[in-house]
């Protein structure tokens, strides 16, 4: 087969890199990859691989354009929260304060490393469906605005109001029975769905609340699900939401935050055709705002959490190509020197991506079809079924786009194998922004009883 177009070759939208596959700064130099200026086979040189590697000039402008389109489009205030648990880290932290999010967080750890990255306290917000007493304490001593899920979180809320003596503002998650075309295991706005309180229950959790002096309803949350195309659901769901604030109004509480959620989709591949983010803000911003001023209601902040479309397309995974298999008449397995530890998406929810050769971008030579393997010792731990790419070898690169989320953050140790180092890539510059685990790390946590050291 010869050689075709390759998807690098798309033209690139700098206003919304969630409709790009390649990060914006990806380049061919003499017929190599290069990413925020830096030779990717270079990188591997110096930090090994697998490797992670995230572009600064792509995460900054999916932020930009988030507070863009809000301030273009929703006359109120706004507060963009980046939802972490795509890609938690001191550094993405830090950045995305720096752009003026705020974070949501769904553990004491994603709440620390938000803490100690910057984020001020009254920007987080901290969700869960099974928070424990410890998270909850930590939450509530550091000021961080809890997102109560269910009765369980509205008991243990209540006992801190009334234990403290002091004003707890909270906001309350329902789920809005609203379907979207997305992965069953990643729907969280319909009917069913262990995420927050069912519409029935609403009236309930208004009148419980309003019995304590000390727990102040401000808000509302819902979220419909992730890696979504369709931008009608999000317009229902901002008129579902001022309705119950608008409800919530006769049980003496004044809502003054509406959390939408996320869940807007990238391009992994060609096939994909997420809309923009400017368009995803716009609907959401309308249907807010209309209506708000068709029942005379006061335009509250309007908060949404991005992650995917924040971290995703800034980040790429690089392999170094291992052992070829030959199945004659059927496929040829390649392997590489990573896989489902550090991402488990494909065999999580079959997730797809784009990638490429780093010797071979725009796959000028002869085309292969390859079965891509990792490492692990499971049959499903494989990253492409079928792929396309140039003809390759033993010690060659691979490039997989569409990394930056769900990949670092999902990442294990399976079969004792250490997570790979994080770069942080512009303007030809390289910042180590997690270091390369080692295989002595891994017995950091070990314990051997003392019976048993005596026994040896």
């Amino acid at each position: 087969m010869k050689g075709k177009d390759s998807f690098i070759n798309n033209k690139i939208d700098f206003e919304s890199p969630n409709k790009n596959i390649v990060p914006l700064t990806t380049k061919i130099n003499n017929g190599k990859l290069f990413i925020g200026g830096c030779s990717v086979e270079q990188l591997v040189r110096n930090y090994d691989s697998p490797l992670y590697i995230l572009d600064e000039l792509t995460l900054r402008n999916s932020c930009k354009a988030y507070k863009n389109a809000l301030n273009k489009y929703y006359e109120g205030d706004s507060l963009p929260i980046y939802a972490s648990k795509a890609n938690s880290s001191l550094f993405m932290s830090n950045l995305i304060s720096s752009e003026g999010f705020g974070l949501d967080a769904v553990s004491e750890g994603e709440l620390l490393t938000a803490l100690k990255g910057g984020v001020p306290y009254e920007k987080i917000v901290f969700h869960g469906n099974n928070k424990s007493d410890k998270e909850l304490e930590f939450a509530v001593a550091n000021k961080i605005k809890v997102v109560v899920d269910n009765n369980y979180d509205l008991e243990r809320m209540i006992n801190f109001s009334e234990y403290l003596d002091r004003k707890i503002k909270i906001m309350i998650r329902f789920t809005p029975g609203i379907e979207c075309h997305t992965h069953e295991y990643i729907r969280t706005g319909s009917f069913d769905s262990k995420f927050g309180f069912g519409l029935e229950n609403l009236t309930y959790v208004f009148e419980e609340i309003n019995k304590f002096k000390n727990l102040d309803l401000v808000g509302l949350h819902a979220h419909i699900g992730s890696q979504i195309f369709e931008l009608e659901p999000h317009r229902d769901l901002g008129k579902i939401l001022v309705n119950f604030a608008i409800d919530a109004q006769k049980y003496g509480h004044r809502i003054q935050e509406l959390n939408v959620g996320g869940g807007l989709g990238i391009k992994y591949t060609n096939e994909d055709d997420p809309p923009s983010i400017e368009d995803w803000v716009k609907t959401i911003s309308e249907s807010v705002t209309e209506e708000c001023k068709k029942n005379n209601f006061q335009l509250p902040l309007l908060m949404c959490e991005p992650g995917r479309s924040i971290v995703s397309t800034s980040g790429v995974t690089i392999y170094k190509i291992g052992s070829f298999k030959e199945i004659p008449g059927l496929k040829t397995y390649i392997s590489v020197d990573g896989g489902m530890s550090d991402n488990p998406r494909p065999i999580t929810y079959q997730s797809n991506y784009s990638a490429c050769l780093v010797k071979d971008p725009l796959n000028k030579n002869q085309i292969n079809k390859y079965t891509i393997a990792g490492k692990h010792c499971e049959s499903g731990d494989v990253l492409f079924k079928e792929i396309e790419i140039g003809s390759c070898q033993t010690g060659d690169l691979l490039c997989v786009f569409g990394t930056g989320a769900y990949n670092l953050s999902m990442s294990s140790n399976y079969n004792r194998i250490p997570r790979p180092a994080a770069l942080l890539v512009s303007n030809g510059n390289a910042e180590l922004i997690q270091k390369r685990e080692t295989s002595e790390d891994l017995l950091k946590y070990d314990v051997l009883p003392d019976r048993f050291i005596k026994q040896s």
